[in-house]
């Protein structure tokens, strides 16, 4: 090696002592340097000159010419560091460049060669002695090119190829040069050893350190070039080095950033899990801890916005809380803290309407206000996020003084906003809406006009993907929107539905808001009657399927569905919009693809793969392992643990992508195109299979019921004189005669219950019946199953009776005598059934029994040991028989039973939980059995279940319309059939039913034959009307069936 243009020391000795050491390698030592001691290793020969030319004397002879040059070279150099005098630089230089030009390509010392002039070269650049930084940086690269990895100088080589790079990006301030620095780095530190020269300077204050300092006051860069070097930055950066919080910090600000402007859910996850790790290595009492917490709470309030998880918002209030404590008055960083506080409070008074939250905003940014006079560089955004805020609390409130002091904050926000202000856009579109908000109420023109104008131009600032479009589109509409309430101009309409249209389906807006956007679309659609209305329910119920789908839990599921005002009546609402465009079978599909969200999304999982197999067994496997990964990141309920929960959120929409992935694989295959879609009326029809279901809509746009026959066309069955509000106040005059009637005497007349009912049948079944026998010619005694839906779930549709006497002294038959009733939460539900019956298994029974629940858990329940006794005396021989009840009747052992028993029958309490039903359960002896348990199950060769317990099949008035209750629950777990109960029963008193019911359900077995689930409905229809002189009239209409 030549040398690398350092003087590290002078060797003074004689011809005599070098070759005194003869044929061996000897080692000379130098003073300190850099706390390291250089040390050179010599050898020492005598070459005798000889009268040949022979090649060996001529590459001696250059060898000394290169020699004598390069020691000349460094002789002028260290006189150029130590005088600065540039024409020693230029005799440095020359000399340097006569050792090159004698070193072709192929020499062993051209990059010792290179190196030497590179560095030369290079000082005088610091110095401004040399302007020609490129021909160092290319000189430096050829020689890293010939030093490649393994050899000994390799490391070297990358370092002076950093140094060059970074002196250029100091002179230059060019972000190119400093970013591939980083990278070099990044090769060039595991190759430093410790305690060596090397490792000294290169990670030292002015190597590594200052590329690391100088990457973070970068600007934030959100192209993925920009987030690769935030990356390398941090690999920089390892655990304990203290610059790794900066690095945190810049590149989940860059995360954040990229987000905003592409609307990535993995970006936003990645900036708050990079967030959090920054935060978490920030003792109280660090400079910059403040400014770490407020850039997490940006990150976790952009991800509520986009996906409505309202613990995000909780999270950001606290972490912002924390932030302004960190600042008190005068701190440099109070005006931020005060502004992100008051905006997530605004945030929070939005979702849940507490006062206190919004005027506390309010105070906070007006706070934050006076902290950013006019000149400061952040008064533009401080007046625009106080104008947001007085405009939350005017929509709320409709203070005139909030509105106009919103618009006189917007627009001098605004005129500060320079006009290449990357969220000028914002202004725009806000004040937009502001004025929109006035000319509501003075409807002056130049209002709207204003408005509109101002969201085209934030439309014409923005790409067609930006997130902020959806905001654009939204106020665009709603000006257009108020422009035709006044002015009744029939393009303003359509162009508000084109921006509703646009809105809704904006891909990089998160679904909640695009729901919302949908949800309006489609009652704005109704209340001035346009074509429109069933697209947009259409496009709500797709965006509530994929919006509940990002959850990883199923209570999380529901969670998602209910956060939505006017949700619940979406499948009724779209239905009906069905029903009056006279298109009957769509009307089946969306109010089943409504109705049936939760279960549907379940049961994906479940779905059997059978024929799939036969036509692609690489397919049918790979999504049977994504089924089974899906199922076990998916769990029950939301972790408490923040970080743990978003890893898991993180590793199930991974899964979740390579599930669609495989999906849509499967659907490119000829026979199956509609795998796993919505199914439609063909599909649906096969719950008529063994007779017609009955859907009930219950809308605030109209009543009906569509009767779904064996084949054929749908029959729409209006009921003109029944209301939404009718159905309501019958629910509760149900709901109080029934309470009334459990403190009367068994012999007591039901009398509430008799009108009740009869209503029931004159203004719901009776238009009913009258199709079943007319139109549809249905036979006397034929099964039929009720679909009820919304407020229809909690009449007993059943139990519908005329309780009137004929002519001729006859009483008028009410429904169970003429049909044989039974229900299903969905019409998919009993399809699914209805395929899981091919196969069957040798039958087993089981009775679970709970009569001493314990303290706190319901009173005793002294039949239930005896009810168990009578049931397996009727279970015919050849079923192999389990009895679990007492201490034996525990969660663990009631679920074992469920698993291992074809049929089972269940005595004990059930409880409804109404505000989560899938906390529903029944009472086990060491604590509760609940319908997430028996959901988590999978028992495909499960027939039938009688659930002699309250509450059974009570459904959730929360979600859209869903029916989720134990019943249910139990079905989708594999139970074909189901008994279950709508409310509390005296357990004496349902003994005489369970009696009759296996009496009838087993009649006639002891001759031989198999038992049937499908007999469940006819036999609990016999059983009723065989008590009827044991059990009062709520008693017995308590009873319902499920399933097939």
């Amino acid at each position: 090696m030549l040398g690398n243009g350092e003087l590290i020391g002078e060797l003074e000795t004689t011809w005599d002592e070098l070759l005194n050491h003869g044929d061996e390698p000897f080692n000379l030592s130098f003073p300190l340097v850099r706390g390291d001691c250089p040390s050179l290793t010599l050898k020492a020969a005598v070459v005798q000159s000889c009268d040949n030319q022979d090649n060996t004397l001529l590459d001696s002879t250059a060898d000394c010419e290169i020699d004598r040059d390069t020691d000349a070279g460094h002789a002028r150099f260290v006189e150029y560091v130590s005088s600065e005098s540039d024409s020693y630089l230029n005799d440095a230089v020359e000399h340097f460049q006569s050792v090159l030009d004698q070193c072709p390509v192929d020499h062993p010392d051209r990059a010792a060669a290179l190196t030497n002039l590179a560095w030369a070269r290079l000082k005088g650049y610091i110095r401004k002695d040399f302007q020609d930084i490129d021909s160092v940086t290319s000189l430096f690269r050829e020689a890293l090119e010939l030093r490649t990895q393994g050899h000994p100088d390799h490391p070297l080589s990358l370092y002076h190829l950093t140094e060059a790079l970074t002196w250029r990006y100091i002179k230059e301030a060019t972000a190119v040069y400093i970013h591939e620095s980083a990278q070099l780095y990044c090769k060039l530190l595991p190759l430093c050893p410790e305690g060596t020269y090397l490792c000294s300077i290169a990670a030292g204050e002015n190597g590594v350190d200052y590329v690391i300092r100088a990457c973070n006051n970068l600007p934030t860069n959100a192209s993925d070039e920009g987030i690769h070097l935030r990356r390398i930055v941090l690999r920089l950066c390892p655990l304990g080095h203290q610059h790794r919080p900066d690095a945190l910090y810049e590149l989940s600000s860059a995360f954040q950033l990229r987000f905003r402007q592409c609307g990535s859910i993995d970006d936003i996850d990645e900036s708050i899990r990079v967030g959090r790790e920054a935060v978490s290595l920030c003792p109280e009492e660090h400079s910059k801890r403040d400014a770490y917490l407020n850039n997490l709470g940006y990150s976790l309030r952009f991800r509520f916005d986009h996906q409505g998880r309202s613990h995000d918002l909780d999270e950001a209030i606290c972490v912002y809380e924390e932030a302004l404590r960190m600042c008190p008055a005068g701190h440099d960083s109070r005006r931020v803290s005060l502004d992100t506080l008051g905006g997530a409070l605004r945030s929070r008074f939005y979702e849940w309407g507490d006062v206190n939250d919004i005027n506390r905003a309010i105070s906070l940014r007006r706070e934050a206000v006076t902290l950013s006079s006019p000149g400061n560089p952040y008064h533009d955004t401080t007046l625009h996020n106080l104008a947001i805020t007085l405009k939350t609390r005017y929509n709320k409130f409709d203070v005139s003084e909030d509105l106009d002091e919103a618009i006189d904050l917007y627009r001098e926000s605004l005129r500060s906003r320079r006009l290449d202000h990357p969220e000028r856009h914002r202004n725009l579109f806000n004040l937009s809406s502001v004025l929109c908000s006035r000319f509501t109420k003075t409807q002056k023109n130049e209002d709207i006009e204003e408005a509109i104008r101002l969201c085209q131009e934030s439309l014409e600032a923005l790409p067609s993907l930006h997130p902020d479009r959806f905001n654009g589109y939204t106020w665009l509409q709603e000006a257009y929107l108020s422009r035709y309430r006044v002015q009744s101009k029939s393009a303003d309409l359509s162009l508000t539905v084109e921006n509703f249209r646009l809105a809704s389906r904006h891909t990089t807006q998160g679904f909640p808001d695009r729901i919302k956007e949908a949800i309006d679309w489609a009652r704005q659609a109704e209340v001035y009657q346009h074509e429109s209305a069933l697209e947009a329910y259409q496009i709500c119920l797709e965006l509530f399927d994929n919006h509940v789908m990002t959850r990883s839990s199923i209570i999380s599921r529901r969670e998602a569905a209910t956060a939505f005002r006017g949700a619940q009546s979406l499948p009724v609402d779209a239905a009906s919009c069905a029903i009056r465009r006279e298109n009957l079978q769509q009307a089946v599909e969306l109010v089943e693809q409504g109705r049936g969200q939760q279960w549907s999304l379940a049961s994906r999982l479940r779905t059997p793969l059978e024929d799939l197999e036969s036509t692609s067994p690489e397919l049918a496997r790979e999504l049977s392992e994504l089924s089974k990964s899906l199922s076990d990141a998916q769990g029950s309920a939301a972790s408490t643990d923040r970080v743990a929960a978003d890893r898991a959120a993180t590793k199930y929409r991974r899964l979740t992508r390579q599930w669609d992935t495989a999906v849509a694989e499967i659907r490119n295959l000829r026979a199956f195109s509609r795998f796993l879609l919505p199914l439609s009326y063909d599909d649906l029809q096969a719950a008529a299979r063994h007779g017609p279901v009955i859907i009930f809509i219950a809308s605030q746009y109209s009543c009906s019921a569509i009767i779904v026959p064996t084949s054929g066309e749908p029959h729409h069955v209006p009921l003109p004189s029944v209301t939404l509000t009718d159905l309501n106040n019958l629910k509760d005059r149900f709901a109080r005669a029934i309470r009334h009637a459990s403190i009367m005497g068994p012999k007591v007349p039901r009398n509430d219950l008799i009108v009740l009912l009869r209503t029931v049948w004159n203004n719901i079944m009776l238009p009913i019946v009258n199709v079943l026998q007319h139109d549809l010619k249905l036979k006397f005694r034929s099964r039929i199953w009720l679909c009820p839906t919304a407020a229809f779930t909690s009449i007993p549709l059943h139990a519908a009776h005329p309780f009137q006497t004929k002519a001729d002294g006859s009483k008028e038959p009410c429904l169970e005598d003429l049909y044989i009733c039974s229900y299903t939460p969905t019409l998919s539900a009993l399809v699914r059934s209805r395929q899981m019956m091919k196969s069957r298994v040798a039958p087993s029974f089981a009775t679970i029994g709970q009569g001493q629940p314990g303290a706190g858990k319901g009173k005793a329940l002294l039949a239930v040991d005896s009810e168990l006794e009578l049931v397996q005396k009727l279970v015919p021989a050849m079923a192999t028989r389990t009895a679990i009840s007492g201490d034996a009747a525990t969660r663990a052992g009631a679920l074992e039973a469920l698993e291992e028993n074809t049929w089972v029958h269940l005595a004990c309490h059930g409880k409804q939980d109404p505000t989560q039903p899938y906390d529903s359960h029944f009472v086990m002896k060491d604590g509760p059995l609940t319908l997430l348990d028996i959901m988590e199950k999978d028992i495909p060769h499960a027939e039938f279940a009688f659930l002699s317990a309250c509450h059974t099949a009570v459904g959730d008035e929360e979600t859209p319309d869903e029916v989720i209750h134990l019943a249910a629950g139990l079905q989708f777990s594999g139970f074909k059939s189901v008994v279950g109960m709508l409310w509390e029963v005296d357990d004496a008193v349902a003994k005489h039913v369970v009696e009759a019911f296996y009496k009838n359900m087993f009649k006639d077995l002891e001759d031989g034959g198999d038992m049937d689930c499908t007999k469940a409905a006819w036999a609990l229809n016999r059983a009723t009307h065989a008590v009827k002189t044991k059990v009062p009239l709520e008693q017995r209409m308590v009873f319902v069936h499920i399933g097939v």
